[in-house]
């Protein structure tokens, strides 16, 4: 019989290596036209700069993004990307509802989270950058590099809805700057809306001085499942890009670069997702499609074969988890990928899981809520779900990655919990993490990640196929076809020997063996790391992908002289040990989430009816500690600005008593 007290986890978080990023630097150009050059361009230099690519849906700026981000995390640069995504899929083009794009956040050291504000925009419409500019998210002085076409376009209400825009964009003090992209990509394309995408990109590449052949290598990669007439054509659109912003944008960005020694990897959070399960060992992935996980099972469907694994696209939602539930009674090592409406609709099977005790692990990339809500949009709304939203107890792992590195290494976690304790463990992504892209050190690795084969010996005469261990709750996990191991698996109430039983004994001892499993892996785990003083006047808490966001803001806090800290909780069920102590250590606690919870002061609002954060809610119950939250549901990520100021007003009501 294992022990499980042997049992040791290293936390999730011995694998990052973000560090916290200064706030973004204004940039001093003023530049109202685009001419040709009469001298040479104003060159900055600056620690860390961020970038919008905007297009209606369809036109590409996603691509456009995504290629400048990873050009620049190959060069060295710390990088994070969040793709901007309309909620519907193909919204009516030229309208504020239809932007569609990438942020791009690059830095000389690494960059954890999105910023608060781009520097630089390229902005296929004004309709488009409208959208931008009424989310506040581009800075006072950003630089907007535009589509000219539109303001003298042959259609008046299009040359009318270009006075309006800028006239609302005038509010500000944005450098725009004219480019005529339509009329220098149909030089190259007969529709020359499918070709802007590379020619931004060319731009961008002159702006920021980044190489070339590496963007022309990223691009045949890109496109190579396409003929090379694509390829060629898509190369040549990226030059024409260099060569006119060449001879006409007088400025240049020069953000160093700080090249590791060591090699280093660059992926989207699904992609990590999908290649930790190859890493795990793990043989089979079960799923339908939905936004925004599906594109992980798309990244698995590629190679995944090549490592002896299955992609199996069920008919729906429950088929896909009861798939690989079966496979994992069977012997293989198998989870399931979801987003939140697909996490409902498993509910009562991953009860079966629990009550069979079969190990399963579950992704769910979390989106907006609730219903279908926000498909394409970011949120932490998920939390109470997972860890309460199947009937009767259901104890299981929760756990949350908070990093795009993260979100490999803990898909190796999840299985070795899984397996060892023979339980079900959801791990809790976002589409923030799903999407973004950021480079990390390249793992080392090792096959004691790999599980292990299970074993078919005999079973010895005797054993009960759920013979608990009385202290621990664990039991032998029998796999069919094991000589002497056969049994009856039920999803009733059952007793050690996996037989139907109704009485009160049966049904208190089998609640209290799942349960023991949760409370003797807690006592495995390690407390939290306090980023910060140990003890002081305000603690942030949070979870999932706004690390980077809340560390950023309360290192603002502390440049400030402010008696600020933060910790990141990765394991969520069972929370992390010593939670109480270090709440303890600091004047007022609070939590900063992608979630709802009511303002104090909305009407009819009291202390006892108050909504509060997922977070708060789990904490104030486990801990007694009065957590206050900070919460919003943007649709997008926090912007560390955001969590500054919130901390700034919390501090400002007075230090608790």
């Amino acid at each position: 019989m294992c022990v499980a007290r042997d049992l040791t986890w290293p936390p999730i978080h011995d694998f990052g290596t973000g560090t916290p990023m200064n706030s973004s630097a204004s940039n001093p150009v003023d530049s109202a036209t685009a001419t040709v050059l009469e001298g040479p361009p104003t060159q900055i230099r600056v620690p860390e700069h961020t970038v919008e690519i905007v297009s209606d849906s369809g036109e590409g700026a996603q691509k456009c993004g995504q290629l400048f981000g990873r050009t620049s995390a190959r060069m060295g640069n710390g990088v994070w990307t969040v793709e901007i995504i309309p909620a519907e899929i193909q919204p009516p083009a030229r309208t504020p509802g239809s932007a569609s794009g990438n942020r791009i956040r690059i830095g000389t050291e690494p960059v954890t989270n999105w910023g608060d504000a781009a520097n630089v925009v390229v902005a296929f419409n004004e309709q488009v950058l409208l959208s931008r500019h009424r989310l506040d998210a581009l800075a006072d002085d950003a630089i907007i590099l535009i589509e000219s076409q539109w303001e003298t376009h042959e259609d008046p209400t299009i040359r009318e809805e270009w006075q309006a825009a800028m006239e609302e964009l005038g509010q500000r003090s944005y450098q725009f700057i004219r480019v005529p992209m339509e009329e220098e990509c149909q030089k190259i394309l007969d529709i020359p809306a499918r070709g802007k995408n590379m020619f931004a990109l060319g731009l961008l590449a002159t702006v920021y001085s980044r190489d070339p052949d590496i963007l022309r290598m990223l691009i045949a990669n890109e496109f190579r499942k396409k003929s090379q007439e694509v390829i060629d054509t898509n190369i040549a659109l990226l030059e024409a890009g260099i060569r006119w912003a060449e001879e006409h944008l007088d400025f240049r960005v020069e953000v160093p670069v700080a090249k590791s020694e060591s090699a280093m990897v660059v992926m989207n959070g699904n992609q990590a997702v999908g290649m930790g399960a190859i890493a795990a060992g793990m043989e089979l992935c079960a799923m339908y499609p939905i936004t925004p996980a599906t594109s992980a099972s798309h990244y698995l469907s590629e190679v995944f074969e090549d490592f002896g694994g299955v992609v199996h696209q069920a008919e729906d939602e429950i088929a896909a988890v009861g798939v690989a539930i079966g496979a994992s009674y069977a012997g293989k090592v198998a989870f399931t990928i979801t987003s939140g409406p697909g996490l409902a609709l498993k509910t009562e099977f991953l009860g079966l899981a629990v009550m069979t005790e079969t190990p399963l692990v579950l992704v769910d990339v979390q989106r907006g809520g609730p219903s279908t809500g926000l498909p394409t949009k970011v949120e932490q709304s998920d939390l109470l779900a997972a860890i309460f939203g199947q009937p009767g107890d259901t104890p299981h792992v929760v756990l949350a990655p908070a990093t795009i590195e993260e979100c490999f290494a803990c898909m190796i976690t999840a299985r070795r919990i899984a397996e060892a304790f023979r339980c079900l463990v959801m791990v809790l992504s976002d589409a923030n993490l799903a999407t973004g892209v950021q480079p990390f050190l390249r793992p080392e690795v090792t096959t004691e990640w790999i599980a292990a084969p299970v074993d078919l010996s005999p079973v010895p005469e005797g054993t009960l196929p759920y013979q608990w261990d009385p202290e621990a709750g664990l039991s032998r996990r029998i796999i069919p076809g094991q000589p002497g191991g056969m049994f009856t698996a039920t999803g009733l109430a059952h007793d050690e020997r996996s037989k139907v039983a109704y009485g009160p004994g049966v049904n208190q001892l089998g609640c209290a063996m799942r349960s023991r499993k949760l409370a003797v892996f807690q006592s495995t785990l390690r407390p939290p790391t306090v980023h910060g003083d140990d003890a002081g006047d305000l603690l942030v808490v949070g979870w999932g992908s706004t690390e980077g966001a809340i560390n950023e803001a309360v290192d603002r806090a502390r440049a400030q002289g402010l008696a600020v800290s933060a910790i990141h909780i990765r394991f969520l069920s069972p929370l992390e040990p010593g939670l109480k102590d270090i709440f303890h250590r600091f004047g007022k606690v609070m939590t900063v989430e992608i979630n709802y919870s009511d303002e104090p002061d909305d009407p009819f609002i009291t202390e006892e009816n108050r909504r509060r954060g997922q977070l708060a809610w789990l904490l104030r119950a486990t801990t007694l500690v009065d957590v206050d939250c900070w919460t919003r549901v943007p649709g997008e990520p926090l912007q560390p600005k955001m969590i500054h100021q919130a901390i700034l007003a919390h501090l400002a009501k007075g230090a608790k008593s």
